[in-house]
């Protein structure tokens, strides 16, 4: 059974490792394979972040954060950021933070959802948003530099709630 919590520091160790596996590939995020823990858990779970895990058995199994997209008059509108340890990958925790996080946003006052930089051959993310309810609303050529594919285009997927 999969469980969503706030994360807390007791599971920054945790989120770290999944973190540092996704980042490596060099294929879904725009951050350096090899960034330090240090940097990647202030991003994560800095000032300004609201970050969840989502834990199978007590194992923290995935992790997303959602925050303002934009500050002052932009605040309304969250953003968000999601990982799964890739030994999870295929259980259902990517729609099961989503279907959270659009609900939690919500709840934060959010008025919608904006992800600023979705890579497009990222096609399983790219899926799961649509089926959430996101839409395409804009393509940014040659905006990621894929570690295997070189210069890809990435999406903005929107959602009003």
């Amino acid at each position: 059974m999969i469980e969503i919590r706030k994360a807390t520091s007791a599971d920054h160790d945790q989120i770290w490792e999944i973190i540092h596996q996704v980042i490596s590939k060099g294929d879904t995020y725009v951050f350096d394979p090899s960034s330090p823990k240090e940097k990647m858990l202030d991003f994560w779970c800095g000032e300004g972040k609201h970050t969840y895990v989502a834990t199978i058995a007590g194992k923290v199994a995935g992790t997303f954060l959602l925050k303002d997209n934009q500050p002052d008059l932009g605040k309304h509108v969250a953003n968000g950021a999601y990982m799964v340890s890739p030994d999870a990958a295929g259980l259902g925790i990517g729609r099961v933070m989503g279907e959270f996080s659009i609900e939690e946003a919500r709840q934060l006052g959010y008025k919608a959802i904006q992800f600023n930089f979705v890579v497009k051959s990222n096609e399983r993310a790219v899926r799961l948003w649509e089926k959430l309810g996101f839409q395409i609303i804009g393509e940014i050529p040659d905006a990621f530099d894929h570690q295997q594919n070189g210069l890809t285009n990435a999406y903005i997927m929107y959602q009003k709630l």
